[in-house]
């Protein structure tokens, strides 16, 4: 049996009624993932006429290729938020988990497919990860989250020490999204699907958004696209891509996994919970392995040491599928849910949840649905606007000057090209001065697409497991024929018709 590039979530497809995009709406929401459709919903609760648009379908994009764990115990979280935002901001940071992981449980209560709960461990196996787990137990008694330590990990290799907390959930994302898609449809949600937002001007009184598939007028403008596709610099320089590999493997003996859901603070780490995929096999998914997308030359490095790692640690493991998944972090690794400067709340913003989505992303948007109606829940505050601080000034410097870096390097310095693909053949090319060309060859006939990014000119290179041209700059992914397939890039890749030597 091949093994399958494909997410455990989006293996049948979330289906809701479509409409063609409508001239006029009163909030439109960009986006049908966990944050999109969490925030439509809620704000026509509330009474207003929302519509959402989406380039792609449900769940296409980071809570398609999440490991689903909805928990307020996050590996190192607290401790890096404590270090780097300060103390009550980690105050605000547990307490918006927490009533983003209340606000889920509720909603899917009455369906047990959708999430089941289980106990979240963070455990270490290095002196390092010792002392990071003592950072973490320490960050997490001042934001009143209370982890125990020790006791059995029920992992088939040793620890140093663990912390544990109880009463979480692994999700299903796919059952999240549809009954959160449906009961938005019930609620009077329109939705118009392969329509790609690509521009947004504030007006008096509202925005003018134009979209793939046609333009509208819209009093409020909410994106939740991840990285946020119509901003306007802002985020340019703060927000961070982070993408890393997701495997599910059939081991011997499926009763012996490990219950609940682990995850390490070592290097390098890994996330591990187990997963049902449509047959009804129990698989272990392990997730790590992150990287920055178009900085690294060789990924198939990246989903060889996650095979290398689980076979050492779990005996007989075949993978029989795996998947990328990628999210958007800010240097104080809080996230951002507020407006957009200078269009006076028309156009609101949700991102920057760094790897712990499910608890973020619906606080993200119960967030933005009260900024909708003028209100601000207490704990929203810390979300509002992107601090950067003394404390976090150095990651924010680090990101940029890496940033630069890479900039440079596809423009002056020789192409970096990949090992050889037994299946496509992928280069970047130059003749003269002329711009650079992207290109792949397969049995199939050549493709040849520009290799500037359509975001900011980031060269892009080829990503060897997944088939992709990736920009080093922000995280831009394209298609071999050019199609966007994620990131802040809104226009594909053109196409390039004449040879290259």
């Amino acid at each position: 049996m091949p093994i399958r590039a494909e997410s455990l979530w989006r293996e049948r497809p979330v289906e809701v009624p479509t409409t063609p995009l409508p001239q006029a709406v009163e909030v439109l929401v960009a986006g049908a993932g966990l944050t999109g459709l969490t925030c439509a919903l809620e704000l026509a609760r509330r009474g207003h006429r929302v519509h959402v648009v989406e380039a792609r379908r449900i769940g296409a994009g980071t809570t398609g290729g999440t490991t689903g764990k909805l928990s307020l115990l996050q590996g190192g979280r607290y401790g890096e938020v404590h270090r780097r935002a300060g103390r009550s901001a980690l105050g605000a940071y547990a307490a918006a988990n927490r009533v983003g992981a209340d606000w889920l449980r509720r909603e899917m209560r009455e369906d047990p497919g959708a999430l089941h709960g289980e106990t979240a461990v963070t455990f270490a196996t290095s002196p390092e990860g010792l002392r990071a787990l003592s950072r973490e137990r320490e960050a997490s008694r001042i934001a009143g989250v209370p982890l125990l330590s020790g006791g059995d990990t029920g992992l088939p290799f040793p620890v140093l020490g663990v912390l544990r907390l109880g009463d979480q959930a692994a999700l299903d994302p796919r059952e999240v999204l549809r009954i959160l898609s449906e009961r938005a449809f019930r609620a009077g949600v329109g939705f118009s699907m392969g329509a790609r937002v690509t521009g947004a001007d504030p007006l008096p009184g509202g925005v003018d958004v134009t979209t793939t598939g046609g333009r509208t007028r819209a009093s409020r403008l909410v994106v939740a696209t991840g990285f946020p596709a119509v901003e306007d610099g802002s985020f340019t320089m703060l927000l961070s891509p982070s993408r890393e590999f997701v495997a599910a493997y059939r081991v011997r003996d499926p009763d012996a996994l490990p219950r609940g859901m682990h995850l390490s603070v070592d290097h390098p780490r890994r996330s591990l919970r187990t997963a049902v995929d449509g047959s009804g096999e129990r698989l272990l998914l392990v997730g790590g392995e992150p990287f920055v997308p178009g900085r690294v030359s060789d990924t198939g490095a990246r989903l060889a040491a996650l095979d290398a790692w689980t076979q050492e640690r779990f005996g007989v493991a075949q993978r029989v599928r795996w998947w990328g998944a990628q999210d958007y972090a800010l240097p104080t690794m809080l996230p951002f849910a507020g407006g957009r400067p200078r269009t006076g709340e028309r156009i609101l913003l949700a991102t920057g949840y760094a790897k712990w989505g499910m608890t973020n992303a619906v606080a993200a948007a119960l967030a933005v649905a009260a900024r909708v109606d003028g209100g601000s829940p207490p704990w929203s505050e810390v979300f509002e606007r992107p601090r950067i601080g003394l404390r976090s000034a150095p990651t924010l410097v680090g990101a940029a000057a890496a940033t630069a870096v890479n900039a440079l390097r596809g423009r002056v310095l020789p192409t970096r090209r990949p090992a050889p693909d037994s299946v496509v053949r992928a280069r970047v090319v130059r003749r003269g001065l002329g711009p650079p060309v992207a290109e792949t060859r397969t049995q199939e006939g050549r493709c040849a697409v520009s290799a500037v990014c359509t975001h900011l000119g980031g060269i892009v290179t080829w990503n060897d497991v997944e088939r992709s041209w990736d920009c080093p700059l922000h995280g831009s992914r394209f298609a071999p024929d050019g199609t966007v397939l994620e990131g802040p890039a809104v226009r594909d890749l053109p196409r390039v018709d004449e040879e290259r030597p």
